[in-house]
């Protein structure tokens, strides 16, 4: 890939790769430290296949592993219009009462629609604003106890590459070993393949 100094922009088309389905994983690999590693030289730019479990291998004194704490909230939420037709909600953001979130399919759900959750009668979601980009709304749940809602109803959020519907373990496997707070929308993958002993053996290096 060559791209011309000259130029402001960058083609994408120059970002292209083919890959094929049968090679993305449907599930994690177990133990965690088991997935590959692409280790790229800073000097020449070799590559080397490798498993996660050597990182810290490639680790030098003075190196900084930022870690991501935030635990992952069953965000995906399955609900139906008025009108019958099913609808999904991903919650990405609280903002005071209200949650910025993802709505597909989002045509016609204008400000004042409501969404509800059949099994939870009572609880609603109403749309109290459209966002700036595609799906975006601002919402609020209501006749709820938001907490105890979320966590029984809600769905863990997976990867958009994993094609199946999620399952009673992605709860315990989409969260990384270090997770502290809930707050994250989406499983922080790349700290997924951790295990206790990996993250001791990358404090090694100091």
């Amino acid at each position: 890939m060559s791209v011309d100094d000259n130029s402001p922009y960058y083609d994408l088309a120059q970002y292209h790769y083919d890959l094929p389905p049968e090679l993305i994983a449907q599930y994690p690999a177990e133990p965690r430290d088991a997935s590959r590693l692409l280790v790229v030289e800073g000097k020449g730019g070799a590559m080397h296949d490798r498993y996660f479990k050597e990182l810290a291998d490639y680790l030098h004194p003075g190196d900084v592993l930022v870690l991501n704490d935030t635990k992952v909230i069953p965000a995906r939420l399955l609900g139906v219009k008025e009108s019958g037709g099913q609808v999904e909600i991903l919650l990405l953001r609280k903002q005071g009462p209200e949650w910025e979130a993802l709505v597909r399919p989002a045509r016609r759900l204008r400000p004042g629609y409501r969404i509800l959750f059949p099994g939870f009668e009572e609880a609603e979601a109403v749309i109290t604003a459209e966002l700036g980009f595609p799906g975006g709304r601002r919402l609020v749940l209501n006749h709820c106890d938001e907490d105890g809602f979320i966590a029984r109803a809600g769905h863990i959020p997976l990867p958009p590459y994993i094609e199946r519907s999620d399952e009673s373990g992605d709860a315990e496997r989409y969260q990384t070993i270090y997770a502290r707070h809930s707050g994250s929308a989406a499983a922080p993958t790349a700290g997924l393949h951790f295990t206790t002993t990996l993250l001791e053996e990358t404090k090694a290096p100091g």
